[in-house]
């Protein structure tokens, strides 16, 4: 009976492994091959010139550079709105306080398609389609359930009586925030800024119809690669996407801690 139970969790195991490992071997073997035909399980030959090809072409070095800068940019956009709309979540009675915050949630609720090809008919006419602030502010816009959802559970994680022992000290609200709550949410802060810039640098649906046909991101550039059935290129940006994920994963491992997301229920 436990030979059977261990045989069980065994292959359990392995097929949770091969789920979630499977598809990256398959996305770095495909990096790495010159040919690869089937029914071959690996590929008949290896080398470098899709690597090189990527690292010579200025063109898909650019997209990166802009899939990085826009990320950049939705992280510092997302954190000046969440911060003080957390705090305020956290520290104070609002009305309608759970309808807001779920009215924050409402992007990404429902499917990212529809979502995003009406928000690109409305920055068309306004003159944001096309263009890298428009991409910039649909992922702002759409990745403040991250930031603010995970920044309103930190501040709330932070004992309320620090801030009441400074402000009988004599330090002013302003001061307080920024001498002692502020520092002490710095982990959440970093999670939720991750967790922007890992989802804005992955995104393809708002920066495939809001910026075509003149912005090409890492990820639409991937996909037109796919497309044409260039998988090594696309594979080989695909890495390239995956390896700050990973690096940036790590961090969340270290900095988000369990008394942040037990405080989004708070």
């Amino acid at each position: 009976m436990n030979v059977a139970r261990i045989t069980l969790r065994i292959a359990a195991v392995v097929l949770i492994l091969f789920i979630i490992i499977g598809p990256l071997v398959g996305i770095v073997l495909w990096s790495f091959a010159h040919r690869w035909y089937w029914p071959n399980p690996i590929p008949q030959e290896f080398g470098l010139r899709y690597w090189q090809m990527v690292f010579r072409q200025g063109r898909i070095l650019d997209s990166l550079l802009l899939s990085l800068t826009i990320a950049v940019i939705v992280v510092g956009l997302s954190l000046l709105f969440a911060i003080p709309a957390a705090y305020g979540f956290a520290r104070y009675r609002i009305p309608m306080e759970r309808v807001l915050l779920v009215l924050f949630l409402m992007p990404q609720a429902f499917p990212q398609l529809p979502v995003f090809i009406n928000l690109a008919s409305i920055f068309n006419r306004i003159g944001l389609g096309g263009n890298m602030w428009g991409i910039i502010f649909a992922h702002t816009m759409a990745s403040l359930v991250y930031s603010v959802w995970i920044v309103t559970a930190t501040f709330r994680s932070i004992p309320m009586e620090l801030e009441q022992v400074a402000r009988n000290l004599g330090a002013s609200r302003l001061k307080t925030f920024f001498t002692i709550t502020l520092p002490l949410a710095v982990p959440g802060i970093i999670a939720s800024a991750i967790f922007v810039f890992l989802w804005s640098l992955g995104e393809f649906t708002a920066a495939f119809f809001i910026g075509a046909p003149f912005i090409q991101t890492a990820t639409v550039l991937m996909y037109t690669a796919s497309m044409g059935y260039n998988m090594q290129i696309a594979s080989v940006i695909a890495i390239l996407l995956i390896i700050p994920s990973i690096l940036f994963m790590i961090i969340i491992e270290r900095y988000l801690k369990a008394e942040y997301l037990a405080g989004m229920g708070g």
